[in-house]
């Protein structure tokens, strides 16, 4: 009996044994397992998508994109950006878009626009602002609505309320800002309807062989230890915003770059984004696969920077007629003046250079895009001021300060740039003036000030339009002032073009307001250019003396960029310390009303077909074969475009596939396609042509092919107005690789 209590107490220990050695082998591979996984997880990263450096928040940005078409009419109106009143539009390279990028915290939200524009300007961003508010409410305001232009020089004017640039652009003119309004009120439509939780990363790096500094005698009189901290006379700096859902699906991307978009020169007669356009065409082409240009959930927006004295034309200027180099201080050739100083960018043509301009920031965006690793978290903010430009106080020291003065504008200017010269004899470089042209402007619009000229001093002034007001000021006083901030990044809305310095001046003085803040450690600040309103250009005090053409063309006087620094410290500091809402408003500027704003653009006569023809008729027909990389190129009756009414969301070209199996043409490109270009030949007496080219891609596929143009003609009689639309169309055409078969 007492052997067989012991075999059983024994039995029982064992039992115990086993049901703890049980139980410790399942926690053990229960811990192994979630190790396993959590390691597994983390190696499940993608490249394109990273991971974040911390842990997503828990409630996510709510983040919307949207593109809308702001492509106004395309013929007889004139472009903005060279000044030149006979350059008018004569048809489409690239469909210019406006670009919405809407960011919330769940308390406060954001809102960035990049336009395909010349620039944007006060009456332009007010008239938004009216169609906002009547959709939205109180929902985007002016202290958290940045709008931007890119600055394209081939854009469409006309969106103005001053009357310099009402005289430059031939007045205000109701069509081509309706098309901007409309397209940047769209863009934001649909970026507020498609917001959804979601994820952005910040990336920068360096795009070396893509500017040049086109006043370099003004960069170097800053001061040399300044100098010194800097590699370049340029920035070189590109930095992107990459957006993503919250599975890492690829919303968006934001790329800021300093360089001016004017590959397409001022022989230019097409609308075109120019280089910045380029890069967002590519960049969406290869994220929309199957989609037409413009079309496509993926919005890639790039935007301009401090590219005051920084050109695209990176073979630098040289004199066209002998060869040789630029005089260094003036940018002018002893035979022929600044008229023969052209600068060229890297390309055989100004198409080339173009692409090659904007290929190099789109394969740099899409690199840092890839390798994004920095999220961005926190809140968002908006800081914005109306202030008197013409009324600043910048105290030095104890002692002594700076004023603003009334706006004017120097005898350099006249000069233009390398980028695009001016007219008569005025040269860049010129602190003396010039008694001639002083005499013809005392006649014409008085002399200025003496004030005006001690406040402006060195600046010889040309034309004092600060002390103009006939028949409507001649330059704003009341300029927008704005910072945006989206968890550390601070974007600073700039009214206008800051030279390279001037640009890293402000970043530094905003950098440092904000990072007295620990959540705006490491602080990143990007200068958005050409933003709200228009006041030309911002150089340094130093850059200022020597009256090259950025230094004739600062408005405010010499201490301009020391009153922006002042006001713009404001505003970070403002945000910094969470005290925005004690921030002044500032003087609201005017808003005139449309009768007092003047229109010098005629309307359009009556298109005529010539004899035995009809609107839409071929003219030259194209070849029955062409091969991968040639031109293929169609001429037809044509209607004058402004007749086509608004055009946005439209094309004026296509060209279509056969497919045989469905006998169904396909379209594989718009005029909105950077290998379409559509040209409008304006004729006498109503009689106009259009002629379309494509430039037929290495790519394309092999077939049969036809070109399409669609417009609208318009004819008089007893006093009524009839617009009619007509189709024209090519013979098909084939397309191969090769013209020998084997």
């Amino acid at each position: 009996m007492a052997r067989k209590t012991v075999c059983c107490r024994l039995n029982g220990l064992e039992i115990s044994l086993i049901v703890l050695f049980l139980l410790m082998t399942a926690v053990s591979v229960g811990l192994i397992t979630v190790l396993a996984l959590k390691l597994d997880s983390e190696k499940q990263v993608t490249p394109e998508e990273p991971a974040p450096t911390v842990n997503p928040q828990e409630n996510p940005y709510l983040i919307g994109v949207g593109r809308a078409d702001c492509t106004g009419p395309v013929a007889d109106l004139p472009m903005m950006g060279y000044a030149n009143t006979e350059q008018t539009a004569r048809g489409i390279h690239t469909r210019l878009f406006s670009r919405a990028f809407i960011v919330d915290d769940g308390s406060k939200r954001v809102v960035f626009v990049t336009a395909d524009i010349g620039m944007v300007s006060q009456r332009l961003r007010l008239e938004v602002f009216q169609e906002l508010k009547a959709k939205y409410g109180d929902l985007y305001r002016q202290d958290n609505v940045v709008m931007s232009g890119t600055h394209t020089h081939s854009g469409l004017g006309g969106y103005f309320q001053y009357t310099l640039f009402m005289i430059t652009s031939k007045g205000y003119i109701k069509p081509s800002i309706q098309a901007i309004v409309r397209g940047i009120v769209r863009s934001i439509d649909i970026a507020h309807r498609n917001l959804r939780p979601g994820r952005i990363f910040i990336n920068k790096g360096q795009l070396v062989d893509n500017n040049l500094n086109r006043s370099p005698h003004s960069y170097l009189n800053n001061p040399e230890e300044e100098r010194n901290r800097y590699e370049f006379n340029t920035d070189k700096q590109i930095v992107i915003m990459k957006f993503t859902d919250l599975d890492g699906d690829g919303m968006g991307l934001l790329s800021w770059f300093a360089v001016h978009p004017v590959s397409m020169n001022n022989t230019n007669r097409m609308v075109s984004s120019d280089n910045l356009g380029y890069a967002s065409y590519a960049f969406e082409q290869e994220k929309n696969i199957g989609y037409l240009p413009g079309e496509g959930p993926f919005v890639a927006g790039f935007s301009s920077s401090n590219l005051g004295d920084s050109s695209p034309n990176i073979r630098g200027p040289v004199c066209v007629n002998t060869g040789e180099k630029c005089d260094y201080l003036n940018s002018s050739c002893p035979i022929g003046g600044k008229k023969e100083c052209i600068a060229f960018g890297p390309g055989e043509d100004m198409f080339e250079s173009t692409r090659i301009i904007g290929e190099n920031m789109y394969k740099k965006a899409k690199e840092l895009y890839t390798s994004a690793k920095q999220e961005l978290h926190g809140s968002v903010h908006g800081a914005h001021q109306w202030v008197n430009m013409t009324d600043e106080t910048v105290p030095f020291n104890s002692t002594h300060s700076g004023r603003t003065c009334k706006p004017a504008l120097g005898h350099s200017f006249a000069a233009g740039t390398t980028d695009g010269g001016g007219e008569f004899n005025f040269i860049q470089g010129d602190t003396d003036g010039d008694p001639f042209w002083d005499g013809i402007r005392d006649a014409l619009v008085g002399s200025p000030s003496n004030e005006s000229k001690a406040c402006h001093w060195p600046k010889p002034i040309l034309f004092s339009t600060g002390e103009l007001d006939s028949p409507l000021p001649w330059h704003p006083a009341i300029v927008d002032v704005q910072i945006i901030t989206i968890g550390s990044l601070a974007i600073v809305a700039v009214p206008g073009e800051f030279t390279t310095m001037s640009g890293r001046r402000i970043r530094e003085a905003v950098k440092k307001e904000l990072e007295v803040q620990e959540s705006f450690t490491n602080a990143e600040v990007v200068v958005a250019g050409l933003c709200n309103i228009y006041t030309h250009y911002i150089t340094t005090y130093e850059e200022y003396q020597i009256q090259r053409y950025e230094g004739a063309s600062t408005i405010f006087g010499p201490h301009t960029l020391s009153a922006y620094i002042q006001r713009y410290r404001g505003l970070a500091k403002a945000i910094a310390h969470g005290t925005i809402g004690e921030l002044p408003k500032g003087p609201e500027p005017p808003f005139f009303d449309e009768d007092k704003l003047f229109n010098q653009v005629k309307d359009p006569v009556d298109d005529v077909a010539p004899a035995n023809t009809t609107f839409g008729d071929v003219l030259q027909q194209v070849n029955p074969v062409y091969k991968v990389g040639e031109i293929a190129s169609v001429t037809f009756v044509a209607g004058n475009p402004r007749h086509s009414g608004d055009i946005r969301d439209k094309t004026l070209v296509t060209v279509e596939r056969f497919h045989n199996n469905t006998n169904t043409w396909e379209i594989v490109h718009t005029d909105a396609s950077w290998e379409t270009r559509f040209h409008w030949i304006k004729g006498i007496a109503g009689r106009s042509r259009s002629e379309v080219e494509w430039h037929i891609p290495l790519k394309a596929q092999t077939g049969t092919y036809r070109i399409q143009h669609f417009g609208h003609y318009k004819q008089s009689s007893d006093n009524n107005t009839i617009i009619m639309p007509y189709v024209g169309a090519s013979d098909a055409f084939e397309v191969t690789r090769s013209f020998y078969y084997f």
